[in-house]
């Protein structure tokens, strides 16, 4: 799941990456208002966290843009703003989710994780594929009970293909979703991490084609019978 932070203090914006990134999370971070509409408009994410008061572009403005344009990306505001009024123009400028500076990271992962699934209400707490399952609240994996030590690129990568069925996604669009927009590998890296993803299944009694290879177009979850 990718997540874009558009905050301009330095010192919370580290904690947020820091934080979001040990929770398998591919962050982007934007430190200005017109940074983040820029990155917002240009590219797809699961969530956005929005600081308020930023330079250039406040948060009201970038969040009106981007529903005027018909983003539907679920979009929590963070601010030290805590009057109903500034909640108010909040909400009605297509926010989801309103918190408080300052705030628990508890309980913006919590929030996090509603609106993520408040996106997707078909998606079940608890991420499952026959005997294979991810929790996406405590970053663990499990095939047949028996729990998987994954990297934090190999969780990303399942976790992808869990929240998409039999989607198949080719290399490149694997990395605009699992890479930020400043990093981008090469596609053989793709390669080497679905590989090694493949080894970790097998290795607790996985098929060795849980993860398939459709020719000339990617990789998919293989489909159930």
């Amino acid at each position: 799941m990718k997540i874009l932070i558009i905050e301009d203090d330095e010192r919370i914006a580290d904690a947020l990456v820091e934080d979001l990134t040990d929770q398998k999370y591919v962050v982007e971070l934007a430190s200005d208002g017109q940074l983040g509409w820029e990155l917002a408009d240009a590219l797809v994410y699961d969530l956005i966290l929005l600081d308020v008061m930023l330079p250039k572009l406040d948060g009201f403005n970038v969040c009106k843009r981007l529903r005027s344009k018909g983003c539907q990306t679920p979009i929590l505001m963070l601010t030290a703003r805590d009057t109903v009024s500034d909640r108010v123009l909040g909400l009605d400028a297509g926010a989801d989710d309103y918190l408080v500076k300052p705030f628990n990271l508890e309980e913006l992962s919590a929030r996090i994780r509603a609106l993520l699934r408040r996106g997707n209400t078909t998606l079940p707490p608890i991420l499952e594929w026959s005997d294979l399952q991810l929790n996406p609240s405590t970053c663990e994996v499990f095939y047949a009970s028996q729990l998987l030590s994954l990297s934090p690129k190999e969780y990303q990568l399942l976790e992808l293909f869990l929240r998409n069925g039999t989607r198949v996604f080719s290399r490149t669009q694997i990395i605009d979703q699992l890479w930020t927009f400043d990093e981008p590998p090469e596609e053989s890296t793709v390669k080497v991490h679905i590989r090694s993803l493949r080894q970790k299944l097998k290795s607790v009694g996985a098929p060795e084609d849980l993860i398939e290879t459709v020719y000339g177009l990617g990789y998919r979850l293989k489909p159930l019978s």
